[in-house]
């Protein structure tokens, strides 16, 4: 197939490297450049406008940080009324990035009005997953189109659900990433009382693998919290606080109370507050055990 791919920071870029390694042509944008040139060498055609690659693909890839970025990128090709004629006609648009259900039910209304089809496509992993194709890949679209566009998403995961129509995978991608945040910070508390009480933090980490509190993710950050080495990120406390903020939204939205998520939200705050943004997630370690 000829893909676009907009939006090639730390997730957008290994997923294009996966769809060219499973022969399809490529074509990709980002507002930076720069990063670019090692899919560039990998194959992919570098375009210079999101309407150069649109005019050449069948189907585009959103993988952008949040709504207000898909609407500075898409702006030229969305025409001022539905009547006008769009370079999106035909056209199809896999949304991959985290938005609000509400957001991206909007976007659906937008394109579906310029004669465009719209799935919402989010996706749990990292870039390990991304880079090896086994990113877990969550549905919001009509069945028709479901069907049609699974075999590209199996190029990307290998767990790949169809959960209902537009804005319920949103749904669902932001009640996983939600836990990302309660998860972390929980653990984060719990190995900071172990260091503080002078306990053995391999003793504390083999009670809980054997335990039905153990998630796999404890293992994957405790070094870095142990190091307080944030960087490298596979996931910035940045993004993790916009995600934090869209799920209290759309808790809100359906009337559900935001405790305990509200709280970590505010932990997530002051760690980007406190210059932790770019940083791995991990770095909620240094809020709650200062130095």
């Amino acid at each position: 197939m000829k893909v676009g791919v907009i939006g090639t920071g730390l997730m957008g870029a290994p997923m294009a490297l996966r769809l060219l390694s499973a022969g399809h042509q490529v074509w990709v944008y980002n507002r930076t450049p720069s990063r670019l040139k090692p899919l560039a060498l990998a194959g992919a055609v570098v375009c210079e406008t999101p309407l150069e690659l649109v005019q050449v693909t069948e189907v585009m890839l959103l993988m952008v940080t949040d709504s207000p970025a898909i609407q500075s990128l898409l702006i030229d090709l969305l025409p001022p009324t539905a009547a006008d004629p769009s370079p999106l006609a035909g056209h199809t648009i896999l949304q991959m990035g985290t938005i609000a259900p509400a957001e991206s039910q909007t976007w659906h209304q937008h394109f579906s009005q310029v004669g465009a089809s719209y799935l919402e496509a989010p996706v749990l992993g990292s870039i390990p997953e991304a880079k090896t194709g086994k990113l877990i890949v969550m549905v919001g679209a009509e069945a028709e189109l479901y069907h049609r566009w699974q075999p590209l998403l199996a190029c990307l995961g290998d767990s790949i659900y169809h959960v209902g129509p537009v804005g319920t995978a949103a749904a669902l991608k932001l009640a996983l990433n939600q836990l990302i945040g309660s998860m972390t910070a929980a653990f984060a508390q719990s190995l900071a009382l172990v260091q503080r009480s002078g306990l053995d933090v391999n003793l504390f980490m083999a009670v809980l693998r054997q335990s039905a509190l153990y998630a796999p993710t404890f293992d994957k950050k405790l070094k870095r919290m142990e190091r307080r080495n944030f960087s490298d990120p596979n996931f910035p406390t940045k993004h993790l606080l916009k995600d934090m903020t869209l799920f209290i939204e759309a808790a809100q939205a359906v009337g559900l109370a935001t405790l305990p998520a509200d709280s970590v939200r505010q932990l997530v705050e002051q760690a980007v507050a406190a210059g932790f943004g770019e940083d791995d997630y991990a770095a909620l370690f240094n809020l709650i055990n200062p130095q």
